[in-house]
C-alpha cells in the first residue's frame, strides 16, 4: 500500500479540524489523504429507527461527506474514506501502519488554551508505531500561520514555529528528523527547547553544595545541545534553528511555546509492556496543556 497522511475520523467538531489539517500535511507532503472511520455497532440498542441497519447508515454519511467537503476545500489533494468495523483505538493503531502519519482529533478545553485528550486518543498514542498528530476542535488553516501586519489572521503569512522539545538524556533521531523535515516543509523557524535541573547536590536548601566556579551547567547544557543537533543543521541547511537550553520543568517551557506555535513535536519511547498505556510524564502533560497540535514520534 501506497504511504498516506491518514486521519481519524468520527464526526465531531475536533474529527472534523483533524481531517483538514490532515488535508493541508497530505498537500504539503505530497501524498494521498485517507480517512478511517470506526465503526462499532452498538448491541444493546433495541430500538428499530436507531439499529444496526440504522446506526450503519449513519455511520457511513460521515466518511462520505467530510470526503465531499475536503476535496471542495482541497482540489488537488487525493481523497479516499474507509469505513472498518473494529474496536476504535484498534483500528486507528493498525492504519497508522501504513501511514506516514496517524491525525487525529482532541477536544479544546472551553475558555482553556489546550487538549482534552481522550481514552481514545491516547490509547492510540501509546500505541501506535509512527508518528500521531493531535488536533484541538476549533484549528483552522490560519492557526498555522503568523498574524498579518495589522495582527489579523492569515494563511499567506509565514509559517509559526515548530516546536521540538529534546531530551538530552536520549535525543532520538525519529524525534530530530521529524521536527527538521516539518519545519523545512513550511520554511518555518524551528525551535528546540531542552529544559534541565541542578543535580541534586547543587540544589537550594542550607544543605546545598556550591558548584565550583568553573562548572557552568548552563553552558554545558547549551553545548550539550548545539552538540545535538550539529548534524542536523547540516543535513536541513534552510532550515532555521533556536536553540533554547534553559532550567526548570520541560513540560513547563513546552507549554509556554506552544501559544505561539504552529505544531510541537515531542518524542514517545517505545514500551513493550502488555498493560497500560506508556506515553511519559513530559509528552503526557503536553498533550493536555498545548494550544498547538502535538506531533507525538515513537522512538526506541
Amino acid at each position: 500500500m501506497s504511504r498516506t497522511v491518514t486521519a481519524g475520523l468520527d464526526g465531531s467538531r475536533e474529527s472534523l479540524a483533524a481531517a483538514a489539517w490532515a488535508a493541508r500535511e497530505a498537500r504539503r507532503r505530497g501524498l494521498p489523504l485517507r480517512l478511517v472511520h470506526a465503526w462499532e455497532a452498538q448491541p444493546y440498542v433495541t430500538d428499530p429507527l436507531v439499529g444496526p441497519i440504522a446506526q450503519r447508515h449513519w455511520s457511513e454519511r460521515i466518511p462520505r461527506e467530510a470526503v465531499a467537503a475536503l476535496r471542495q476545500q482541497y482540489p488537488g489533494v487525493e481523497i479516499t474514506a474507509d469505513q472498518i468495523a473494529g474496536e476504535t483505538a484498534a483500528v486507528l493503531s493498525a492504519a497508522a501502519e501504513d501511514a506516514e502519519l496517524l491525525v487525529l482529533g482532541s477536544r479544546g478545553l472551553s475558555g482553556v488554551a489546550g487538549f482534552l485528550v481522550g481514552s481514545v486518543a491516547l490509547a492510540t498514542v501509546a500505541r501506535a508505531r509512527g508518528p500521531v498528530v493531535l488536533v484541538r476542535a476549533g484549528e483552522v488553516a490560519e492557526d498555522e500561520h503568523q498574524p498579518d501586519s495589522q495582527g489579523l489572521p492569515s494563511t499567506t503569512t509565514p509559517y509559526r514555529d515548530v516546536v521540538l522539545g529534546l531530551d538530552l538524556t536520549r535525543p532520538c533521531d525519529e524525534v530530530i528528523e521529524f521536527a527538521f523535515d516539518a519545519a523545512a516543509r513550511r520554511a518555518a523557524v524551528l525551535r528546540v527547547v531542552h529544559g534541565w535541573s541542578l543535580p541534586p547536590i547543587h540544589g537550594y536548601g542550607p544543605e546545598a553544595i556550591a558548584p565550583e566556579p568553573d562548572d557552568d551547567f548552563g553552558a554545558r547544557q547549551d553545548r550539550a545541545l548545539s552538540d545535538a543537533l550539529r548534524p542536523w543543521r547540516a543535513k536541513f541547511p534552510g532550515v532555521e534553528v533556536i536553540e533554547q537550553a534553559m532550567i526548570g520543568r520541560p513540560a513547563h517551557h513546552l507549554v509556554d511555546a506552544s501559544a505561539d506555535a504552529g505544531v510541537m513535536v515531542v518524542g514517545r519511547r517505545n514500551r513493550r509492556s502488555p498493560v497500560g498505556t506508556h506515553i511519559g510524564p513530559v509528552t503526557h502533560a503536553v498533550l493536555h496543556r498545548s494550544s498547538a497540535p502535538v506531533a507525538v514520534v515513537p522512538h526506541d
